[in-house]
């Protein structure tokens, strides 16, 4: 008795659905002809309390003032909409830090400088942000030693962290790998926020200018 063969038919991948992303007409080079500047994003990786997000605000400030176009994502900003949903296990971190490398790169390609500030402790996941992101991704590293990050300890975190109420926190629960190879790297430990702020200040106007 003969079995006929049906030939399977192939699922369509995510890949090759109808999905088409949009060409906009006005170009990233043509916003940052515009605008006077390039566009890029910024990455400020460092262990909580290292002063990220303190350094981002007043950068943003000064910048803004003097007529860049610039914005912040901050790590617990996004934890509070976009990434509600994530934990803080390394997997969920490396999405954490996938999304807001798409956000990031969505920012940069309409003209924006974008600080953004995230812990970001592995190197696998600030490379991958990196991929996503391509040309015009710098990575600062904002250092102070753990001691400093416990003295300050502006949110309570470590304070919480050492008593068990916080699980995988870095620093205490899970490491900080600290990245080989930076485009800049500011000592909080040996710099106050002013200084600290000018040395980002002096860097971007040297790597986003035209």
């Amino acid at each position: 008795m003969n079995t006929a063969i049906c030939e399977i038919p192939k699922l369509e991948s995510k890949k090759d659905s109808n999905i088409h992303p949009h060409q906009n007409f006005v170009t990233r080079d043509k916003r940052n002809e515009d605008l006077g500047h390039q566009s890029g994003v910024v990455w400020l990786t460092g262990l909580s309390g290292a002063g990220k997000s303190t350094i981002a605000s007043l950068v943003e400030r000064m910048l803004f003032q003097q007529g860049y176009t610039i914005s912040i994502l901050d790590g617990d900003t996004l934890r509070t909409g976009l990434n509600n949903d994530l934990g803080f296990s390394k997997e969920d971190r490396e999405e954490n830090l996938r999304r807001t490398g798409e956000v990031a790169s969505i920012f940069a390609n309409t003209g924006h400088i974008v600080l953004a500030s995230f812990i970001s402790p592995h190197h696998k996941g600030r490379e991958s942000v990196k991929s996503i992101v391509g040309d015009n991704f710098y990575l600062v590293h904002v250092h102070a030693d753990i001691d400093d990050c416990i003295s300050r300890d502006p949110k309570g975190l470590y304070k919480k962290a050492m008593f068990g109420g916080i699980e995988n926190f870095t620093g205490i629960g899970q490491e900080y790998e600290k990245p080989e190879v930076t485009d800049l790297t500011i000592n909080t430990s040996d710099s106050c926020v002013a200084d600290s702020a000018m040395q980002l200040v002096s860097f971007i106007k040297s790597k986003f200018e035209l």
